[in-house]
């Protein structure tokens, strides 16, 4: 088992940035890649970007590229979401998820986070 913990979302002005953690116990961390969706209000949950177990390659969704980086730091057991240049349509509840592979797609994800919510305001 995986447990994951997300924090720091919030509310923020269009332009602005934040950053989002998650922290994993329970099995070995390094071994999982890692992923970030969001879920609006009335939509699918959707992939954000995700980062395999050696920290070698990320990928991100198109809508995000450029704004948003994921990266993770094994020795804390720890993945971020750094966002940067936010829009109103990013406004979402973010969730990070476990699993053996980077997928794209939230059934390829084993564990998953509680939620933290982001709101950018225009």
């Amino acid at each position: 088992q995986v447990q994951l913990v997300e924090s720091g979302g919030g509310l923020v002005q269009a332009g602005g940035s934040l950053s989002l953690s998650c922290a994993a116990s329970g099995r070995t961390f390094s071994s999982y890649a890692m992923g970030w969706f969001r879920q609006a209000p009335g939509k699918e949950r959707e992939f954000v970007a995700a980062i395999n177990w050696s920290d070698s390659n990320t990928y991100s969704a198109d809508s995000v590229k450029g704004r948003f980086t994921i990266s993770r730091d094994n020795a804390k057991n720890t993945v971020y979401l750094q966002m940067t240049s936010l829009k109103p349509e990013d406004t979402a509840v973010y969730y990070c998820a476990a699993g053996k592979f980077a997928w794209t797609t939230p059934r390829g994800y084993d564990y998953w986070g509680q939620g933290t919510q982001v709101t950018v305001s225009s």
